[in-house]
């Protein structure tokens, strides 16, 4: 078991029902992951770690709204309600998350001028994390997904980790997507296309 981990996805206040950026039925995940947490030797957290006015913030774009794209530097980006700010009760994670078990939180979306959905890149795709040196060097090859969004920051992590060597399954039933426009449907798609090994326990 030493070589495989279970990498837990922004699963913060903010993602959860009653949050800036709330995914339908974020918190129903919770039980579940706190049950892979238990049976897994190495877990990793990553966290959403914004500082105020980053760049993906719609409010950072006068006239511009929620859900709107805009083009940045490093290609095309998702305008986002502000949340996950550094310290806010928001980017906590979700009370009920048995997270002390974990060996290591990856902020993320730390630097103001560049969003970051997955957990090894940031969004231009070539600023790491550190997180697959430390994978690496801890000897861990294979991953398991789970978090918050489905669609978002859990197949971004997912595409990069296959990208890298990692043998990478997402547990879709302790995942829930934010589906923006058909998105839910295209990354699935992307991930099954990519090599990802995709389990949904709830229709075994």
């Amino acid at each position: 078991m030493a070589e495989e981990a279970l990498i837990v996805i922004d699963l913060q206040n903010d993602f959860c029902p009653g949050g800036a950026l709330a995914v339908t039925g974020g918190d129903e995940i919770v039980p579940l992951v706190n049950d892979l947490i238990r049976r897994s030797e190495h877990v990793i957290l990553t966290q959403d770690w914004h500082p105020a006015g980053h760049s993906s913030f719609a409010s950072s774009h006068p006239g511009k709204q929620p859900f709107e794209t805009i083009e940045m530097p490093y290609g095309p980006q998702t305008l986002w309600p502000d949340h996950c700010i550094q310290g806010s009760l928001g980017s906590d994670f979700h009370s009920g998350l048995a997270w002390t078990k974990a060996e290591l939180v990856i902020r993320k979306g730390f630097r103001t001028a560049i969003d970051s959905y997955s957990a090894f890149f940031e969004n231009d795709h070539t600023t790491q994390t550190g997180l697959a040196g430390y994978l690496r060097e801890r000897g861990i090859d294979s991953l398991t997904l789970v978090g918050l969004a489905t669609d978002f920051c859990v197949a971004f992590s997912a595409l990069d980790a296959v990208k890298l060597g990692f043998r990478t399954t997402v547990r879709l039933d302790a995942c829930r997507g934010i589906d923006l426009n058909g998105s839910l449907e295209t990354m699935i798609a992307r991930m099954r296309e990519a090599g990802v090994t995709l389990e949904d326990h709830l229709s075994d």
